[in-house]
């Protein structure tokens, strides 16, 4: 095939097509042990978390150096108004954060970086984004997800050398993935990389490259076609920007996170040295996926940064604000949801810094650890928001800039919620996160018994795994009936002035409810399992409730055994794991009563038009135009707004 032949149509996929390509990026096997997987199975691993990890001497002792530093920057440099009202954070901040080696937090010593752990990089996200979340996306797409970390993991010696250095100092760095028309399934990638001697030369659009704008160097997920010599597929590349045919042909504007460097990025004709693939043909997607495992970690520091702010506000604006006699956090609706906020603010941070523990220590596989962090994070946080723009009533409505100009303090509350919106989107929806993490939760059950209910197995298969899932099975179902979270002197060493022992056994008794629930769900729905969405997202809610509990207990102890504030720390893990509880009790509720079958009915009376009469009565405010842009490759037809900072 020549380097002038582009495709003529996006890659017509099937469902079962789309399924085996996003299977076959997953990690197949589990090498290390994983407290949230054991979790799923019914079994409360309380020792893989228990006594709390904790990072060496050496390591907290740079990172606290780097973190006082930061703080100082941001504290007299970084104005977060500026950026809202300018959607864009200025050059000089950019430059004073790569002078601080804020660019290369992650990356080796040897290569220029700071080498900062995953626990203290998730804290200078934490500090970064609260002065502004422009700035945490900023750096947090850099590192986490782009150029850097896939060259730790999948990158040549030689690629490493190269770009490593340039990305600790100088360059920023994107990652291109999403087009027009793919989103979450990426089987329909469009943007192709025809091999050309000793290059690839790509076609193609991406959109919502974050950092793109202004970005030096990008990776990019191409498609790979198959030929003699090549094994094809979705490929991994470092592409310069400046290269010949690169466009930035748009930058993004959204409803938060005004300041961020989002775009629409053309390839035409683009040539990339071999030497700039990121391992082989075919990986790029596992590259994909391998990163986000950790990369999605800087997503719950940005949260954990806006509980600790609600948190603040809520305080100071509650006790200062009267209503009826006195402070309006001593009247029991806004009361609730103060406690809402500390204790879910408390967990939170629990989580991060215990997953975070867990990546740098690389003793246990974190990949549901990690997904878990990033759903209930973005989920809670944007909650904590809501309830903060209640508490303010009004005023939690209107704009900093309004408050300030009619002389009361400029609270950003409305800004907060628009900005925390987009955490329940990116880096994987809420959607996508319950399946990611449902496909994991149950991969045990597949692995032994999955050709059961696959229609394309031969009866010797589906007989073969018969004999396979009744051995497993044999072993593993009567452990489900009994366990220490039956028993009343269960780790007793979480009993204090506040007793948190009653919650661990509730998590041990409550991991074994829903391996059962999850079991009885598979031999009842069998093949169908797959489409059971609703059930899917409830059991993994339910685990993240458990984990986000078993992290605040341990989180606690760890703060008591160390005199840093144990006694509040016992008090709010025991208010956030009452609150969880009843969270839980309602989600197993929902398991079986719930209006699934129901809303399946109305959505395809939805479509097919039966309620189009509901809509009548308005007027549609939205502008002409196709719902997808047009993205067939081509040379661009538009200005390069490509701005790169130097």
């Amino acid at each position: 095939m020549s380097a002038s032949t582009t495709p003529s149509s996006r890659p017509a996929v099937t469902e079962r097509e789309a399924r085996e390509v996003a299977e076959a990026a997953r990690e197949q096997h589990w090498r290390k042990p994983s407290f949230a997987k054991e979790l799923f199975l019914g079994r409360f691993r309380l020792d893989l978390i228990h006594p709390h990890p904790l990072p060496d001497d050496e390591a907290a002792q740079r990172g606290e150096e780097f973190l006082a530093k930061l703080r100082d920057f941001v504290e007299t440099k970084v104005d977060g108004a500026l950026i809202e009202r300018e959607a864009r954070i200025p050059d000089e901040v950019i430059d004073g954060l790569k002078e601080l080696g804020a660019f290369g937090m992650k990356i080796d010593t040897k290569y220029g970086g700071l080498g900062l752990g995953q626990v203290y990089y998730n804290k200078a996200l934490t500090l970064a984004g609260s002065a502004s979340p422009a700035i945490g996306v900023l750096l947090s797409a850099h590192q986490s997800i782009g150029v850097p970390q896939p060259l730790k993991l999948f990158g040549t010696q030689d690629q490493r050398e190269r770009f490593l250095p340039r990305c600790a100092r100088t360059d920023i760095s994107a990652f291109l993935l999403t087009e027009p028309d793919v989103g979450s399934d990426p089987a329909r990638l469009a943007t192709t990389a025809i091999p050309d001697g000793d290059d690839y030369v790509l076609d193609g659009v991406k959109l919502w490259t974050t950092n793109g704008v202004v970005a030096d160097l990008l990776v990019v997920m191409a498609r790979v076609p198959k030929s003699e010599g090549h094994r094809g597929g979705i490929t991994a590349f470092v592409v310069e920007t400046n290269a010949p045919g690169v466009t930035v042909e748009n930058r993004n504007a959204f409803m938060g996170l005004r300041g961020i460097e989002n775009g629409v990025t053309r390839f035409h004709q683009v040539r990339v040295p071999a030497a700039n693939r990121v391992g082989e043909e075919g990986q790029g997607l596992k590259i994909a996926l391998t990163t986000l495992n950790t990369g999605r970690l800087s997503l719950p520091a940005s949260c954990v940064a806006a509980g600790k702010w609600c948190l603040k506000i809520a305080r100071e604006w509650s006790a200062a604000r009267e209503q009826w006699g006195k402070p309006v956090a001593h009247h029991e609706a806004v009361g609730s949801k103060i406690s809402f906020i500390a204790a879910t603010t408390f967990a939170l941070e629990a989580v991060t810094d215990l997953a975070s523990q867990m990546a740098d220590e690389d003793r246990n596989d974190i990949r549901i650890e990690g997904a878990l962090a990033k759903l209930y994070a973005s989920e809670m946080a944007w909650t904590m928001a809501d309830e903060l723009v209640q508490i303010r009533g009004g005023r939690g409505f209107e704009t900093a800039e309004s408050l300030r100009a009619r002389g009361e303090r400029a609270v950003p509350a409305e800004q907060l919620l628009r900005d925390l919106r987009i955490n329940r989107i990116f880096e994987g929806s809420t959607e996508i996160m319950h399946l990611l993490i449902a496909r994991e939760a149950v991969d045990a059950h597949l692995s032994v018994a999955g050709d059961l209910i696959d229609p394309e197995k031969s009866l010797g298969d589906k007989a073969r795994a018969g004999a396979n899932a009744g051995v497993f099975y044999a072993k593993w179902l009567p452990k489900l009936v009994a366990g220490p979270g039956q028993l009343p002197a269960s780790y007793g060493e979480f009993k204090h002035e506040v007793d948190l022992s009653g919650h661990l056994r509730y998590v041990e008794r409550t991991a074994r409810k829903l391996a059962r629930s999850t079991f009885y769900a598979m031999s009842r729905w069998q093949g169908r399992m797959e489409s059971k969405q609703g059930f899917l997202g409830r059991i993994v809610d339910i685990g993240a409730e458990l984990f986000a509990m078993s992290a605040s207990c341990v989180r606690a102890e760890l703060l008591r055994s160390q005199g840093d504030h144990g006694r509040e720390a016992y008090q709010l893990a025991d208010v956030f794991c009452r609150q969880a509880r009843i969270r839980v009790e309602e989600l197993f509720t929902r398991l079986w009563t719930n209006t699934d079958d129901l809303d399946r009915k109305v959505v395809k009376g939805v479509l097919s038009g039966t309620y189009e009469w509901l809509e009548q009565g308005i007027v549609d405010p939205s502008g002409d135009g196709p719902w997808i842009a047009d993205a067939t490759p081509g040379p661009s037809q538009r200005e390069n707004v490509h701005r790169p900072i130097r």
